[in-house]
């Protein structure tokens, strides 16, 4: 596979300041690799936004990350265990390197919060939103680092 990596963050980012969650904006900047059509991508991505629900568990960005990797490594056996175990570790060097740059894979710790979740309503995408939160960074991030996999040779 050979992806422009830097197009798909760029899309990556601008879906997410068009609106979309930090997960959406990772998938749809992938998912016409994965057959997937944009509506199903956005509806299937949607619910890990905010650290799953704006719960601020793993960041949204990260775990479509996870989703798309999925692809290159797929695991739908139950009972082929090198192909879980392979798509465990494609999973866990993801999230390594994503915490190697950003100090962690968690929500309210990469936005420095100090309480486990915030109340089911988004906050609104003012320019005020986009000063104080790092998530399009994040979004970045992630984007690059998947597709940085999927283009590897491995």
């Amino acid at each position: 596979m050979n992806i422009d990596i830097e197009e798909r963050v760029q899309k990556a980012v601008a879906l997410f300041k068009k609106g979309y969650n930090c997960s959406q904006s990772v998938f749809l900047a992938y998912n016409d690799i994965l057959g997937i059509e944009d509506t199903l991508a956005a509806t299937l991505s949607a619910p890990l936004g905010g650290g799953m629900g704006r719960l601020r568990e793993v960041c949204g960005a990260v775990s479509a990350s996870f989703i798309i990797i999925g692809f290159k490594y797929p695991s739908n056996n139950p009972e082929d265990k090198a192909a879980k175990t392979r798509n465990y570790a494609a999973v866990q060097e993801l999230a390594a390197e994503f915490r190697a740059k950003n100090g962690s894979i968690v929500c309210r710790e990469l936005l420095g919060l100090d309480h486990k979740q915030d109340a089911p309503e988004p906050s609104d995408r003012t320019e005020a939103y986009y000063k104080r939160r790092p998530c399009a960074d994040y979004v970045a991030t992630a984007a690059r680092l998947v597709g940085e996999r999927l283009n590897s040779k491995e």
